[in-house]
C-alpha cells in the first residue's frame, strides 16, 4: 500500500513546462486539456473529427489531452454526439487519431464511462423509441425524481450485473492499450453512472456496492482490479472523484467522504485523482457560468431541441433546469482551488485541477505552489485550439472564452463541439492577427 502521507512527489521547482508521470507514462509539461464532448458521434469520421480537433491543441503544446466521455455500452450515452467504446473495432477505429497526437508530441487519455439514468433515452424522445432496453440504475429512481421518469423503464444492477460492468471497463482499458491510448479516466462525476454509485442521493443499496462511503466507492476498486488485469498493472487509469452540492434536505456526497475516497483511491492504484465539485443533478454546476441560453436563442439548438424534446411541457422543464443551474452556479475563477489543494496534500499520486482555470498565471500558481500536478482547461480550447501555445509562453495570456456556456447546450444536442458565441469567436481570430502581424 502507498504512504498516504508521503512528501509531495515534485520538488517546489516544478513549473508548467516541467514533465510529469503518471503512472507507467509521462507526459512533457503540465497542461492538459480536459474532457469534453466534441460531438465526433460514433460513425466512420468520429476519429477524423477528433483529430481536427486535438492535432492543433498537441501542435500548440499541451501535455495530454483527455478524450471526452465514451460509453462502454450502445445505450448509456447522455448525448447523441457521444462516441461508442462498446467494441474492440470501435475503439481500435481511433488509432489513427492517437497516432496523430503522438506525433505532435502529446499524451491522449480515453475516458469511459455511462450516464446511467441519464443516458439520452431518459430524456431524448426519438432516441427513446430506439431503446433496446430500460435505462441502468444503481437503485431504484429518487422519490423526488420519479415524476421525471415515469413510464421510462429503468433496471437497477445486480450485484453480479455491476461486476460485469466493472469486467467491461477492463476490456475497454485493454482495447484503448492497443489503439495506442497512453491511459484511460474513469469519468465517474458530473451525475453518470459511477457518480451514481458514489452518490447517496442515488445510491440505496444494500449489497457490497452500497451503505457507507467506502462501499459505495467500492465499484471503483473493483473496476482498477479489472483495469490492471486485461489491460495491465502498467496500463496508467485515473479517477475523478466528486463532491456534491443537492437540493435542500438531499443526501450527497460531502467534503469529508469525497477527501476520505481520493485516500482509497490512492490506495487502490489509481495513477492520478481529479477531485471536482458538481451537482447530485447534470446541471451547469460542473462548467459554472452564464446561463446556457442556446436552448432558446439559437435557431439550430432551438430546432435539435425540438427534435430532441417535442412535447412543450418537456421542454419548459429542461430550459428550466438549465436555467436554475446556470443562476445557482455563476462563474468563479479556479473554483475547486481550495478542493484540489487540500487532496494535494493527502495523496501521493498526481492531482489534477480542473475548473475555471483561465489565465497563464493561474495555471503557473497552481503548479509552483504545489497546488496540483496537472492543469486542465476544457471549454476554452474550442474557441482556440492553439490555446496552450499562450498559456505556456510567458506572460499573461488569458483564455478568449467568456464561460457563455452556449457550448453546454450544443454537447447536451450532440453538436459540433465548437464556440457558439460570436463575440468570443471575433476576439480569436483578433489574436491570431496579432501573433501573425
Amino acid at each position: 500500500m502507498r504512504d498516504l502521507y508521503a512528501p509531495p512527489i515534485d520538488s517546489p521547482a516544478a513549473t508548467l513546462t516541467s514533465p510529469l508521470r503518471i503512472g507507467a507514462s509521462s507526459v512533457r509539461n503540465r497542461l492538459y486539456r480536459a474532457p469534453v464532448l466534441e460531438g465526433a458521434g460514433d460513425g466512420p469520421d468520429a476519429a477524423e473529427a477528433y483529430a481536427r480537433a486535438f492535432v492543433p491543441n498537441a501542435r500548440a503544446g499541451v501535455g495530454l489531452i483527455i478524450q471526452g466521455s465514451a460509453c462502454i455500452h450502445d445505450e448509456g450515452r447522455t448525448s447523441p454526439g457521444m462516441t461508442l467504446a462498446s467494441s474492440r473495432e470501435r475503439v481500435l477505429a481511433m488509432a489513427p487519431m492517437v497516432a496523430a497526437v503522438h506525433a505532435e508530441g502529446a499524451a491522449i487519455h480515453l475516458q469511459v464511462g455511462h450516464g446511467g439514468l441519464y443516458a439520452m433515452e431518459a430524456w431524448h424522445e426519438p432516441w427513446a423509441g430506439r431503446r433496446q432496453g430500460p435505462l441502468l440504475a444503481a437503485s431504484p429512481v429518487p422519490l423526488p425524481l420519479r415524476p421525471a421518469f415515469a413510464g421510462v423503464p429503468v433496471h437497477v444492477l445486480r450485484t453480479d450485473e455491476v461486476h460485469a460492468m466493472a469486467r467491461r471497463y477492463g476490456d475497454v482499458a485493454a482495447w484503448a492499450r492497443e489503439a495506442g491510448y497512453d491511459g484511460v479516466q474513469l469519468g465517474s462525476a458530473n451525475a453518470k453512472l459511477l457518480d451514481q454509485f458514489l452518490s447517496p442521493f442515488y445510491n440505496r443499496r444494500d449489497d457490497e456496492f452500497g451503505g457507507s462511503p467506502e462501499r459505495r466507492a467500492h465499484i471503483l476498486h473493483v473496476i482498477r482490479r479489472t483495469v490492471a488485469e486485461r489491460a495491465g498493472d502498467d496500463f496508467p487509469c485515473t479517477v475523478k472523484v466528486p463532491v456534491e452540492t443537492a437540493p435542500p434536505f438531499a443526501r450527497r456526497v460531502t467534503r469529508a467522504e469525497a477527501l476520505a475516497t481520493c485516500r482509497l483511491v490512492t490506495e487502490w492504484g489509481f495513477d492520478a485523482v481529479t477531485p471536482v465539485e458538481v451537482s447530485v443533478l447534470p446541471d451547469t454546476t460542473l462548467s459554472r457560468g452564464e446561463v446556457p441560453s442556446g436552448l432558446w436563442d439559437n435557431a439550430a439548438m432551438k430546432a435539435r431541441f425540438r427534435v430532441a424534446a417535442p412535447r412543450r411541457l418537456r421542454r419548459a422543464t429542461l430550459m428550466a433546469g438549465a436555467w436554475l443551474g446556470g443562476r445557482r452556479a455563476p462563474f468563479r475563477p479556479v473554483w475547486n482551488r481550495a478542493l484540489f489543494t487540500e487532496v494535494r496534500r493527502l495523496v501521493d499520486i498526481p492531482v489534477f485541477a480542473v475548473g475555471g482555470i483561465r489565465t497563464a498565471a493561474e495555471a503557473r500558481t497552481i503548479v509552483a505552489e504545489g497546488q496540483a500536478d496537472m492543469v486542465g482547461v476544457g471549454r476554452p480550447f474550442y474557441a482556440e485550439p492553439e490555446l496552450a501555445a499562450r498559456l505556456l509562453a510567458p506572460g499573461d495570456a488569458h483564455a478568449a472564452c467568456r464561460n457563455a456556456n452556449r457550448c453546454v447546450s450544443a454537447q447536451m444536442l450532440g453538436m459540433k463541439g465548437v464556440c457558439y458565441t460570436p463575440d468570443v469567436r471575433r476576439a480569436v481570430v483578433e489574436l491570431r492577427r496579432t501573433r501573425a502581424g
